[in-house]
């Protein structure tokens, strides 16, 4: 028996000495599976992880690209803090769309605005690196701005080739101001745009407004109006093919000077051999131009003159006549000019505090509106600055 276990326990041993082998085997094997899991699930997340970093930094670039007025692609911050203008009338566009506090540079002629300056008088601070129509590079440099505005072409190679990014903006026509204002206010960010399309629809409203008014007047019954570009210079004139022609005819009237654009020369005797019903003089010294006249025995015969029908053309925060924000107040303007009998309804007062409220968060008095209206200072005196 004793011999039988001796030959026994050999084996026994060794069957439970492997099975305790394969136990230990089997342990070590779903450790290391366990192990490798745990890395290859690190190593996926870390992937995920990057790609959402990757997702996140092209969602949240820093830049954008934007197309301007006359088609040229930029890349821009995507949150412009820094704007400098070259263009005067854009300095207005900005106060328009309440993002004036980012102005870097300006004109000095919107300085020499005294209802701009009176709006807004932060801009009396803002540098203003345009010399006789000459961009001071290294006074724009210096702004160190997000983006530029130029109206000209030469504007843009010059502000470029200063290593700065340029917009191209202007318009010469209504559908050319509305888009100068949304794009102003798509570069400037939601606010801004929905200001733009607040004002893009006042002005769209004011202009089917005269043209409801006016669109049976015949052609007999449309006075002839001859726009003269300042009063500083009583031969430059604003003829039919401009914006200038654009809101004489919604207004009811023709424009004495059909076959020209606007801001251009044309001799005395052509002037007054249109012999318009109604002379306006636009831009500032108005009213000197307007006693000029009066007082010119050359202008004697032209029937505005004998009847005496001379005024001048309002100057806001920018001229009303011309590349201004405050076309959607010119057009009303001109329809109780011309055509009173048809635009009673229609207060001017009213409506010039209006839109200041409404788009400069300005209170205008009843007395400054009307100083607006008569082309005079808000000291109530005449304008008679830089025009041009």
């Amino acid at each position: 028996m004793n011999r039988l276990k001796k030959l026994i326990l050999p084996f026994l041993l060794t069957g439970l000495l492997s099975l305790s082998i394969v136990g230990c085997t089997s342990d070590d094997k779903d450790t290391d599976t366990n192990v490798k899991s745990d890395t290859q699930q690190t190593e996926e997340q870390k992937d995920n992880k990057g790609n959402a970093e990757k997702k996140e930094d092209s969602d949240n670039s820093e830049t954008r690209m934007f197309t301007d007025q006359f088609g040229n692609e930029v890349e821009l911050p995507k949150k412009i803090e820094k704007v400098a203008d070259v263009w005067d009338a854009h300095s207005q566009v900005m106060l328009l769309l309440g993002q004036a506090d980012k102005l870097v540079t300006t004109t000095e002629r919107i300085q020499r605005t005294p209802w701009f300056a009176e709006v807004y008088p932060g801009i009396k601070d803002v540098i203003a690196p345009i010399k006789n129509d000459t961009i001071q590079l290294e006074e724009l440099v210096a702004q160190n701005p997000d983006v530029v505005i130029c109206l000209k072409e030469d504007e843009v190679a010059q502000v470029e080739g200063a290593g700065l990014k340029a917009v191209r903006l202007g318009f010469q026509d209504f559908d050319g101001l509305k888009e100068t204002i949304r794009l102003t206010g798509e570069l400037m960010g939601e606010e801004a745009e929905e200001k733009a399309d607040e004002y893009i629809k006042y002005l769209e409203g004011n202009i089917e407004k005269l043209a409801e008014k006016t669109k049976d007047i015949e052609d007999s019954e449309r006075p002839k109006i001859l726009h003269i570009f300042s009063g500083e210079d009583l031969t430059k004139v604003d003829g039919a093919k401009s914006i200038i022609g654009e809101w004489m005819k919604l207004a009811g009237g023709i424009n004495a000077i059909e076959s020209e654009a606007n801001h251009v020369d044309v001799n005395l005797e052509e002037i007054i051999a249109t012999n318009p019903d109604i002379i306006i003089i636009g831009g500032t010294g108005a009213a000197k131009g307007i006693e000029t006249i009066k007082n010119d025995p050359a202008w004697a015969d032209v029937k505005a003159v004998q009847e005496d029908k001379l005024y001048c053309n309002p100057v806001g925060t920018w001229k009303w006549d011309r590349y201004s924000a405050e076309e959607a107040l010119q057009v009303l303007w001109a329809g109780t000019l011309i055509h009173p009998e048809l635009f009673g309804d229609i207060d001017m007062v009213k409506e010039t505090k209006e839109f200041y409220k409404k788009f400069y968060d300005f209170e205008l008095s009843d007395d400054q509106a009307q100083r607006i209206l008569d082309c005079k200072n808000p000291e109530g005196v005449d304008q008679d600055g830089p025009s041009n």
